[in-house]
C-alpha cells in the first residue's frame, strides 16, 4: 500500500514551481490550507522534511530536491497514461507501421511523419525500408498499415504519390566517363552495373536496364551509392538521393543516347481504408501535402 498519492506530489511540485503556498493556491485553484495539509501529510508519511519556509518563500531541502526530481518523472508518466487512455477512447491507434521504398525522398517523408507526431505525440511510428515490391508484400501480409512502393498493387488501394527522377551516374574517374559521348547501351554493357535487390521474399522484380555483362547486386540503396562513389561500377540512382554527391564531385552524370534520365512512379498502398485510424489518415494527408510539388504522371503529361 502506497503511503503517498499523486495529488500530494502535484501540490508539492506546485509549491516549488510557483514559489510558495499562496502562489500555488492561485495557480492550481486549491485553497492554501489544502495544499499546506497535503505537503505536511507527504512529509509525515515519508519521514523527511521536503520544504522549509525562509521569509515568505518555501525552499527545498536537500531531501526535497531529490524527491522533486523523482516525483516530476512520476507525474509526467501519470499524465502520459491519462493521455494514452484518452487517445484509445477516441479510437486513435497507438502504433503506425509504414513501409517505405528506399528511393522515396526523405525530406518529404520526415516532414509528413513530424506532422503526424505533432498531432498525436504518443503515437509510436515504425518505418520499414524496402526496395521495389517489398512494401507491397508487407502491406499484403498485414505487417504494416501503409506502404509506399514503386510497384502498383491492385489488391486494395494504390494511389500515385509522385514520380522520382533516376539518373545514370558513375564516379568521375570511372572508365565510362572517359569515352566519347553520347554513350550507347553497347558502350556501357561491358562495364559493371550496380543493382539493388528487390526486398520482397515471395517474389523478386528486376527494374531498370540490366543489360550489363557484369553486375553486382546489393540489398540497400546506400550500398549502391557507396559502391558507385568508390568506382566499382555505374548505376541509375534517384536524383534526390545523390544530388549532393553530384554537386560535390563524387558522382558524375553519364551522357547516354537514351535513358540518361528515367522516371519511376511511387504509389501509396493500403488494403482497407475503413481499417485505417485517424493517425494513419493524418499521415496520408500530410504525405500528399508534402509531395504536392513533386512531379506526377499527370503533371508530366500536361507539360508534354
Amino acid at each position: 500500500m502506497l503511503k503517498t498519492t499523486l495529488e500530494q506530489w502535484r501540490m508539492f511540485k506546485a509549491v516549488v514551481n510557483y514559489g510558495g503556498f499562496s502562489q500555488a493556491s492561485q495557480a492550481i485553484h486549491k485553497s492554501q490550507s489544502t495544499i499546506h495539509h497535503a505537503v505536511q501529510k507527504l512529509e509525515e508519511s515519508l519521514g523527511v522534511t521536503l520544504l522549509e519556509v525562509v521569509g515568505r518563500k518555501a525552499q527545498l531541502t536537500a531531501a526535497g530536491e531529490m524527491m522533486l526530481r523523482r516525483s516530476s518523472y512520476l507525474l509526467e508518466e501519470a499524465e502520459k497514461i491519462e493521455a494514452l487512455a484518452g487517445t484509445i477512447a477516441q479510437g486513435v491507434e497507438t502504433h503506425l507501421r509504414i513501409a517505405i521504398d528506399e528511393a522515396f525522398p526523405r525530406k518529404e517523408l520526415y516532414q509528413a511523419i513530424e506532422s503526424v507526431s505533432d498531432q498525436y505525440p504518443l503515437l509510436r511510428i515504425e518505418l520499414f525500408e524496402t526496395i521495389l515490391s517489398g512494401a507491397n508484400e508487407l502491406v499484403t501480409h498485414g505487417k504494416v498499415d501503409l506502404g509506399i512502393s514503386s510497384i502498383i498493387d491492385h489488391a486494395g488501394f494504390s494511389e500515385e504519390i509522385c514520380q522520382l527522377e533516376f539518373v545514370a551516374v558513375a564516379c568521375p574517374n570511372f572508365p565510362l566517363t572517359q569515352l566519347p559521348t553520347p554513350l550507347s547501351f553497347e558502350d556501357i554493357k561491358s562495364y559493371r552495373q550496380i543493382v539493388v535487390r528487390d526486398s520482397a521474399q515471395s517474389a523478386s522484380i528486376d527494374s531498370g536496364w540490366l543489360g550489363a555483362e557484369q553486375r553486382w547486386t546489393v540489398s540497400h540503396l546506400s550500398s549502391s551509392i557507396d559502391l558507385v562513389c568508390k568506382g566499382f561500377g555505374f548505376a541509375w540512382q534517384p536524383y534526390a538521393s545523390i544530388e549532393q554527391h553530384i554537386k560535390e564531385g563524387r558522382l558524375q552524370l553519364l551522357n547516354l543516347q537514351h535513358g540518361s534520365k528515367r522516371y519511376l512512379k511511387q504509389y501509396l498502398h493500403f488494403i482497407d481504408a475503413d481499417k485505417l485510424g485517424p493517425a494513419a489518415n493524418a499521415f496520408i494527408k500530410a504525405l500528399r501535402h508534402q509531395t504536392q510539388h513533386l512531379p506526377t504522371s499527370e503533371k508530366i503529361n500536361a507539360i508534354q
